[in-house]
């Protein structure tokens, strides 16, 4: 190899090399911006109330904060309702999805693609817009102020639909038609064939919907009336706003790390599951 070969080669390595660092460089610095708010959050909640205000110092963590908040509110029953709100959707998605994904990914009937395309165009409406047509109609069955109510307009997705769509399209085809050579009904080739080869496809969906549901606060607080059957978020708010005047910021703090606690535990421990259901889905 010449010199200038030799130098070109590693002009270029360390071109590569910098360009890489500074990359990396970069995405950290954009990571710890967008940490401050949670940092922040996080040290507020532990430390005393009289030093919720003193950004410099240093303090022994103490949990009379937490003690103090979950008295001062039904949390429970909170935590309860949103429970029974992410487990509700999350079930009846899964079933809903799975079918029509499978139905837009393996049957032929008319105006298939048509009709896919009008299914996806709920991706780009968005909810708050059929806030007033989903109480008239939730009001007309007489769900109001019920579970129920606050679940039903979410037992469809289509995103989940089109993740489901297009996983069942990678699977072989060969691996039904072998089935249906064993004798098997289309709901035993589902559940034997497909749900187990679907189990990332669920993941990355589950997280997406449960996350959403934790979070959701406008439409609970439309459908929602009496304090028992609050979730989380409506719950957060109303606490929230019972310490505006008095900016007691180390409850405001405690009460917030209460409710985004369980679902920043739930991303770490399948976040890794999550960028593989995506890659294995082929959605970049």
């Amino acid at each position: 190899m010449t010199t200038a070969a030799r130098s070109e080669k590693t002009g270029s390595v360390s071109r590569w090399t910098f360009g890489r660092v500074m990359a990396y460089l970069f995405m950290y610095l954009l990571a710890a911006l967008c940490a401050i708010p949670l940092v922040w959050l996080v040290r507020t909640a532990f430390i005393p109330e009289a030093f919720a205000l003193d950004l410099f110092g240093l303090h022994w963590p103490t949990l009379n904060n937490f003690a103090r908040v979950w008295n001062a509110a039904p949390w429970g029953a909170y935590y309860l309702n949103t429970l029974l709100i992410v487990l509700g959707v999350l079930a009846s998605q899964f079933v809903t999805i799975t079918l029509a994904g499978y139905a837009f990914a393996r049957l032929d009937f008319h105006l298939k693609n048509t009709l896919f395309v009008l299914f996806l165009t709920q991706i780009m409406i968005a909810a708050d817009v059929l806030i007033l047509p989903n109480y008239k109609t939730i009001s007309s069955f007489g769900l109001s102020n019920t579970l129920l109510g606050a679940m039903l307009p979410f037992f469809a997705s289509a995103m989940g639909t089109f993740l489901m769509r297009q996983t069942i399209k990678t699977i072989p085809y060969e691996l039904e038609e072998a089935a249906k050579i064993d004798g098997s009904s289309l709901m035993g080739t589902l559940v034997r064939i497909y749900l187990p080869l679907l189990v990332p496809t669920f993941i990355a969906h589950g997280l997406i919907a449960a996350s959403y549901q934790w979070n959701n606060f406008l439409w609970p607080l439309i459908v929602i009336n009496s304090v028992a059957k609050r979730p989380l978020t409506v719950g957060l708010a109303i606490f929230a706003q019972s310490y505006e005047t008095g900016a007691q910021w180390s409850d405001v703090c405690s009460a917030t790390f209460l409710v985004v606690a369980p679902l920043m535990l739930l991303f770490l421990v399948f976040q890794k599951r999550f960028i593989e259901s995506f890659a294995y889905s082929g959605i970049k």
